[in-house]
């Protein structure tokens, strides 16, 4: 019986340390992630900020209309108004592809959060 218990006290010796050393570096890469993903997060928002319309040029737009209004006295025909979504495709699809990594940048960020406090 001093072999058995000898056995098992190196054993639980031995998978404590690898346990340890096992979760200690699985810590330390979910910090890593978490660092990448909050910084990925902060420049992906930075260009999705960059990729929206100017508010300005619609605003631009609606007050040469009024003041075209205010000047004529006759109020045009507001159907033919522009849309402010005329976007092309490729700008719909960086949209969609930019929000898209952007999501799952939060969801990693998020991931590593709980991996770290589990």
């Amino acid at each position: 019986k001093g072999v058995e218990s000898k056995f098992w006290a190196t054993y639980k010796k031995v998978s404590n340390e690898y346990d340890d050393d096992f979760l200690d570096r699985a810590n330390d890469d979910m910090g890593i992630i978490l660092t990448f993903a909050g910084l990925f997060s902060a420049v992906n928002s930075t260009f999705i900020i960059g990729m929206q319309p100017n508010p300005g040029d619609t605003t631009n737009a609606l007050m040469v209309q009024l003041i075209q209004i205010i000047a004529t006295g006759n109020v045009p025909d507001i159907s033919n108004l522009s849309s402010s979504t005329n976007y092309s495709s490729s700008a719909i699809w960086m949209q969609t592809l930019a929000y898209a990594s952007l999501a799952f940048s939060v969801l990693a960020a998020f991931g590593a959060v709980m991996g770290k406090q589990w």
